[in-house]
């Protein structure tokens, strides 16, 4: 990992280790107020239905935040994401991390001289649903504040591209001239503005069913929720290995060798009327990767099937996918 890699990867990390460090303080200094075991389930009008020991609350806590800052740190690290979109990955983690430790803090302040029972449980434990929505609040103002750090970094450019000059045009068929023995690539993100938002706003809900309606149903939406942020901005690389389209984690990722695409045009894509909506697509005769409404690269397939993805600046990697196609044909 280079230095500037490292130094996005502890912007990315630090939100969740201050969290953590914040929720862990305040059970030190207020252990001895708590019961042995803290109401930590709640219904939909906020009273608790179950409980859990102190420890237990300590271990959740740290492997939540921890986990999630994990993900975040690979996510900024890995080096997919240019110009705004690794800002907005920032301070995506800023938010996430902003939510989860108010509402791990607030769960254990709301045990705080709690009656018990003879059993040790707290008694008359209740989480005002309001703590939710102040949540969202810490979790935006600590979007605002990743955004702004992450602004005081080099902000990763999108790739100057190593495709010499030629013609990049939509038309099927267009290639790029390259010089003999010559390596080109092109590499586009393909995200869509209204991924990232989905995806917090489901991690969110996965989080908050987890103290009304119990981990099976939490945990769904927690990994439904990593799923849309995996793959919020998808990346879309074009080489001698043929097509690649990833995430932001190593996996998973779909990748077509070059060795069975026979042509590629690049074309407005329907994804509703063509692939039947977005995302990972299987229809007769065609798949692809839809994030949005646009342009993209169509790739013909040997046996008649078509592979597209939509992308920003399509024609150029359609180009290159041709003219790529025409030295293995020469090759061999």
């Amino acid at each position: 990992m280079n230095r500037k890699n490292a130094g996005r990867a502890a912007l990315a990390a630090l939100p969740f280790l201050l969290a953590l460090a914040v929720d862990l303080i305040l059970f030190a200094t207020r252990r001895d107020r708590l019961p042995a075991q803290l109401a930590s389930h709640f219904v939909g009008n906020g009273r608790a239905d179950d409980h859990a020991g102190r420890t237990e609350y300590v271990v959740v806590t740290t492997v939540l935040l921890i986990s999630m800052g994990a993900l975040w740190t690979l996510m900024a690290a890995g080096g997919k994401f240019r110009g705004r979109a690794h800002r907005g990955v920032i301070a995506s983690g800023w938010a996430v991390a902003g939510f989860l430790g108010y509402v791990m803090a607030v769960v254990l302040l709301i045990n705080v001289d709690a009656a018990v029972d003879a059993r040790g449980r707290a008694q008359d434990v209740s989480f005002p649903l309001w703590h939710l929505a102040a949540a969202l609040g810490a979790g935006a103002l600590a979007f605002g504040l990743g955004l702004l750090l992450a602004a005081l970094l080099p902000v990763p450019e999108e790739p100057a591209g190593e495709v010499p000059d030629g013609d990049g045009g939509a038309g099927g068929g267009e290639r790029i001239t390259l010089a003999t023995g010559e390596v080109a690539g092109w590499a586009r993100s393909a995200g869509s503005w209204w991924l990232p938002p989905v995806a917090f706003v489901t991690c969110a809900a996965g989080v908050a069913l987890l103290f009304t309606a119990g981990w099976a149903a939490a945990i769904q939406a927690l990994l439904f929720g990593l799923l849309l942020a995996a793959f919020a901005r998808p990346y879309v690389t074009v080489d001698r290995r043929g097509i690649t389209v990833s995430g932001m984690l190593p996996w998973p990722r779909v990748r077509v060798p070059l060795d069975r695409i026979e042509t590629a045009v690049s074309r407005d894509i329907n994804p509703l009327a063509e692939y039947g909506g977005w995302g990972y697509r299987i229809r007769p005769g065609r798949t692809g990767v839809m994030i949005r409404s646009g342009e993209g690269i169509v790739a013909r397939l040997a046996g008649g099937r078509d592979f597209a993805v939509t992308v920003d600046d399509s024609a150029t990697g359609a180009a290159l996918l041709n003219t790529l196609i025409d030295q293995r044909r020469t090759d061999h």
